[in-house]
């Protein structure tokens, strides 16, 4: 049996260390169930690292929980799935705090919360409550937005409203806008993000070429009296170019 204390610094690392890239969540995820004896350590490993990590770092837990739970259904492991739907509101609460200082964590919280209510993972019900939460909390109407051509990125971006007299610089309710590295490091892994969700909308599975016929096959639409009529004017053009040429 493993060393306890080795099993939760190195997962601990692990949490430390996700990025926007799958492979690393997967690999976090898989060393977990590896020692799923150790759950419930584990899962508090994850809440201690949401409480003390920067918004980016509590973004990326964010989105491993979703491939935790994903993982545990795949490998009949409720354990870690019960405890996310225990203590969901302590994670959005530390992933996108009320004081305002997560507020370019608001939407990755509701995309998270969305993805696990399609999975069955939360209730409606529970996933409603939040987002009333949420919505007290949202402060990005006047932050740079998701896709705008302000920022050319994915990912609200804090912009300063006022400097105080010490110098800080805060925006809205009071929460500190985040170091120029942490800002960048954001903008990089949200663009990673969009970049892997335009890459899913178009991916179709393992069926191959007849897979990939039957999907558009069944996008188009019913032909009708207009196709016909268009077909018939495309023929006669290909046949008076034939003549004349």
């Amino acid at each position: 049996m493993a060393d306890p204390f080795e099993v939760r610094m190195r997962f601990t690392s692990q949490l430390q260390h996700l990025n926007a890239s799958s492979t690393s969540a997967q690999k976090a995820a898989q060393y977990a169930l590896k020692h799923r004896d150790q759950s419930e350590d584990l899962h508090s490993c994850i809440l201690e690292q949401l409480e003390r990590n920067n918004m980016n770092n509590r973004a990326n837990i964010m989105y491993f929980i979703e491939h935790l739970c994903d993982m545990s259904r795949r490998e009949s492991s409720p354990d870690y799935i019960h405890m996310v739907q225990r203590d969901i509101l302590l994670m959005v609460d530390a992933v996108a705090p009320a004081d305002g200082s997560g507020a370019a964590n608001v939407k990755v919280v509701r995309r998270v919360l969305s993805a696990l209510q399609q999975k069955s993972y939360l209730t409606p019900a529970t996933v409603s409550e939040l987002e009333a939460c949420l919505a007290e909390r949202d402060t990005t109407a006047g932050l740079v937005d998701e896709e705008s051509p302000v920022s050319g990125t994915t990912g609200a971006v804090p912009v300063p409203k006022r400097q105080d007299s010490a110098g800080s610089k805060n925006f809205f309710n009071g929460g500190t806008r985040p170091e120029k590295r942490v800002i960048e490091q954001r903008i990089e892994e949200d663009r990673e993000r969009h970049k892997r969700l335009r890459e899913s909308i178009w991916a179709i599975g393992g069926g191959g070429e007849g897979e990939e016929y039957e999907k558009s096959w069944e996008d188009v639409s019913d032909a009708g009296e207009d196709d016909a009529v268009l077909a018939d004017e495309e023929r006669g053009e290909k046949r008076l170019a034939a003549a004349m040429a």
